[in-house]
């Protein structure tokens, strides 16, 4: 029953401005609706924006006051470095009770860092990534990979999913006296 009213030339219908004026009133809500439709996705895609900014901006807040914590960390590390194994059992037991709470102490700031999101730098599997480790010098390989982390220097840090400071660390040089054996 929906039958639309049969077009007449405009001489022949009296309605045909009446038409007309639906016509273009049925367009213009079409353009309205699309552009509604628009703004409310750029809303959410602005509100979606902020709420990350937001957590972002919360979560690395703490980046410069961490920079500062992982220099004492250093100096706990440095500390507790610089009395061998031998001389520490040997020592009175009142400087093995300062050592004891100088190494609490650091473990204590690194699971304090930690909750806030700073993380060490793995160095564990002992593949040198220049995104995360500073060569600082090449060594004689030895038994390691050419490539290969040697020894850390200094502890990098991450805050979340940020460089705070990169590992220092020194890798493992090409054995050139292999290579110039095997060319004959």
């Amino acid at each position: 029953m929906n039958e639309e009213p049969t077009q007449l030339p405009d001489s022949e219908n009296p309605h045909a401005a009446e038409f007309a004026v639906l016509e273009a009133l049925k367009a213009e809500v079409e353009t309205l609706k699309d552009q509604r439709l628009r703004a409310l996705a750029e809303v959410e895609n602005i509100r979606r924006r902020a709420e990350k900014e937001k957590a972002e901006a919360g979560q690395y807040a703490v980046t410069k006051f961490a920079r500062d914590m992982v220099g004492i960390a250093d100096n706990f590390a440095r500390a507790l470095a610089a009395v061998p194994a031998g001389v520490r059992e040997a020592a009175d037991p009142q400087v093995q009770a300062v050592l004891d709470g100088v190494e609490a102490t650091d473990r204590q700031l690194l699971q304090t860092l930690e909750r806030y999101g700073v993380k060490q730098v793995d160095t564990s599997e002992g593949k040198f990534d220049p995104n995360l480790h500073q060569a600082i010098a090449e060594v004689p390989a030895g038994d390691k990979a050419p490539g290969s982390i040697v020894d850390v220097v200094q502890t990098g840090f991450m805050i979340g999913e940020r460089l705070l400071r990169p590992a220092m660390v020194t890798v493992a040089k090409k054995d050139v006296s292999a290579g110039a054996d095997t060319k004959v």
